[in-house]
């Protein structure tokens, strides 16, 4: 390597790391090209040279934060194999909420959540190569353990359902003051996982038994007794 391609690199380093730090703080949108170098310390011009322009620029930190959650479904989804749909709904939770834990405050976390509240075009990508790839191989575990296909309208709600569980414990600081289980560390986040598999199960069987019946409504009985003789004298004395 010559030594201007070292030192491209190295601005090009510099600056996806600028960016990473800044667009997980500001999000997009907040962040300009000047405060992008400024904080990498080089030129302007640098930015279009090496990643043709912020949203060349946005979509590389993004897809570096992309990688690793595939990782993550990648983990669970080779975790589970063999394994009854039972034991896979565990793993994916416990994969899930490992990787949850060690993210919180993290830039991912940081990113993500300022992506989903104001999106960019580039959540097509975020949606395309990991929600929907992630989506799919819980669909799976649900449908199976339900018996059904997995486009059957009962398992996406369950999929939701197990997904939001765990992406509860994101948010911490709040709720640990509620209780210190979802303060949860990655060194006593079983007792949490044991209870998300065990209420996921018991919630998708009883979803896999039939449809919800509407509650019946009940006809407001007339009153007897003592409160019918009170209402009586109230209408007495009026």
């Amino acid at each position: 390597m010559t030594a201007d391609a070292a030192r491209d690199q190295a601005t090009a380093a510099r600056l996806l790391a600028a960016a990473t730090e800044l667009f997980a703080e500001r999000g997009f949108a907040n962040v300009t090209v000047r405060d992008v170098c400024e904080r990498a310390q080089a030129n302007v011009a640098a930015i279009n040279y090496h990643f043709r322009g912020k949203d060349g620029l946005y979509q590389a930190v993004l897809q570096s934060a992309i990688a690793i959650m595939r990782e993550t479904t990648e983990l669970a989804r080779r975790a589970g194999e063999g394994q009854a749909a039972e034991e896979q709904l565990r793993i994916y939770v416990r994969t899930f909420i490992t990787r949850v834990v060690a993210s919180r405050g993290n830039w991912i976390h940081q990113l993500m959540a300022r992506e989903m509240s104001d999106p960019t075009p580039a959540l097509d990508l975020v949606i395309s190569q990991v929600i929907k790839p992630r989506l799919a191989l819980l669909s799976g575990i649900v449908a199976a353990l339900m018996d059904v296909e997995p486009a059957d309208p009962r398992v996406l709600p369950c999929v939701f359902s197990v997904n939001a569980q765990c992406v509860t414990l994101l948010n911490h600081k709040g709720a640990g003051r509620i209780d210190p289980a979802f303060a949860a560390t990655l060194e006593t986040i079983e007792p949490m996982v044991d209870h998300i598999a065990r209420f996921s199960l018991a919630g998708i069987a009883a979803m896999a038994a039939g449809p919800l019946r509407p509650a019946s409504r009940r006809r407001l009985s007339r009153p007897t007794g003592a409160a019918a003789g009170g209402r009586r004298r109230v209408r007495a004395r009026r």
